[in-house]
């Protein structure tokens, strides 16, 4: 077992660059004084954490043993037409053959002379090591992850990252990295998958730092193993008259937490953030999003859907905060949840606060059951109970599954949640 230690940080930091090695320590530095959050921070509220991060096995370069290859679903590289990249147990595994003008794909793990000055340019966007113990660890521990950088006014097809967890309780720290200069445009599809039985811990982080009136598309699907836990960041720093798309479908996990901070600090910047996620079993899924509003002009949209069934739980706590000077700003937050068995359970908890006094903005939220007059009409039109309750969820999810930027995912989604209410169904568990 490899140690969360100094020595660990000292191995890390052979032949980096002297920013990132003082960056690292300095995390490290956060990470000693820290210790595993518990239910009664209130930004862990509602989650029993019933491991340690000394339960798992550090991942890095020099790991022995053959990882196991089979990853529990298939990959998304048929939907998907741009370059693929393979991320296996955090450390870059493969990178595409060739890259489109304008379109740079790297591996941060070896920073060269054209890599190295951008990355240390995107400080502003870096996850901040005391947002919590496993951001810390990130940026103490983590060796690699893989850079998307657009360049100016180039449209880059969609980039597939395949991340794979392989190491049965292994502890592994994926990073993608998405930057565009001004007027690009970026498609970045990220999926996260493991192999069965993995009971391992993976804490991916993705950085988006959008140029002047670029566009940035990202959609992360999460299918781990149900063993397997994750607990991901995710922040965005949006310039003026940029846009930020981030949907994300959490499916699998025995956990899966992702905390989203969005900055809209360009004047007339915006975001559009989506999420489906369907709870079975014992799964618990937890989504903590934060918009910031802080320049002139700027716009958001949250919209998540989830359903829970058996004895899973979803957590979903959102805050808009604007700026005083964030005038004219137009923001709203809508959360829907299904409670599909009686030992399910949703939380759902919008948040706002105005500083600013000439805004739009406003939430929305719900926890309930299937609608029963919904249910008698499909009836009456020849369907059972059984197929008519298929076809509410289905539309259920229809809503967000549109709004997700990629539409050639949208199949493969549509199966994974549609199959999850199904199999509980023909099981006796609803």
């Amino acid at each position: 077992m490899t140690i969360l230690d100094r020595a660990a940080v000292d191995r890390a930091v052979s032949g980096e660059p002297e920013w990132r090695a003082a960056r690292r320590l300095a995390a490290y530095e956060t990470f000693a004084g820290m210790s595993m959050p518990s239910d009664k921070d209130e930004m862990w509220k509602y989650i029993d954490l019933d491991f340690d991060l000394s339960d798992f096995d550090l991942v890095g370069p020099g790991t022995t043993g053959e990882p196991d290859a089979s990853p529990n679903v298939e990959s998304l590289a048929g939907a998907v037409d741009g370059p693929h990249v393979t991320v296996v147990d955090g450390l870059t595994a493969s990178l595409p053959d060739t890259e489109s003008d304008g379109v740079r794909v790297r591996s941060l793990a070896g920073i060269g002379d054209d890599t190295g000055p951008l990355l240390e340019g995107l400080d502003s966007v870096i996850v901040d090591p005391s947002t919590d113990v496993f951001a810390a660890a990130h940026e103490a521990f983590g060796t690699d992850g893989v850079l998307v950088h657009v360049e100016r006014n180039v449209t880059s097809p969609a980039v597939l990252v395949d991340v794979r967890v392989t190491r049965r309780s292994g502890l592994s720290f994926p990073r993608v990295v998405i930057s565009t200069a001004e007027l690009a445009q970026a498609s970045v599809v990220v999926h996260l998958r493991s192999v069965a039985d993995s009971a391992a811990l993976v804490v991916p982080r993705i950085e988006i730092a959008a140029g002047a009136a670029s566009n940035v598309a990202v959609s992360v699907v999460q299918t781990l193993d149900r063993s397997a836990r994750s607990i991901g960041h995710l922040r965005a720093v949006v310039g003026r008259d940029a846009t930020v798309t981030v949907a994300e479908a959490g499916i699998g996990g025995a956990l899966s937490r992702w905390q989203l901070t969005v900055d809209l600090e360009g004047r007339g910047s915006s975001a559009n953030i989506v999420g489906a996620y369907f709870g079975d079993r014992n799964q618990v899924l937890d989504y903590r999003y934060f918009m910031h509003h802080a320049g002139l002009n700027t716009t958001s949209d949250m919209f998540l859907k989830g359903a829970v069934e058996d004895q899973a739980l979803s957590v979903f706590t959102g805050l808009i905060r604007i700026d005083e000077g964030a005038q004219h700003t137009d923001a709203f937050q809508t959360n829907r949840n299904l409670i599909l068995s009686d030992g399910a359970a949703a939380q759902s908890v919008p948040n706002l606060e105005i500083l600013a006094n000439d805004v739009k903005c406003g939430h929305g939220s719900s926890v309930g059951p299937l609608d029963e007059e919904q249910r008698y009409y499909l009836m009456s039109r020849g369907l059972d109970q059984e197929r008519a309750d298929r076809l509410q969820v289905r539309g259920f999810f229809e809503q967000a599954l549109r709004r997700f930027p990629h539409d050639e995912i949208a199949g493969a989604l549509r199966t994974w949640i549609n199959t999850k209410f199904i199999e509980a169904q023909e099981a006796g568990r609803l």
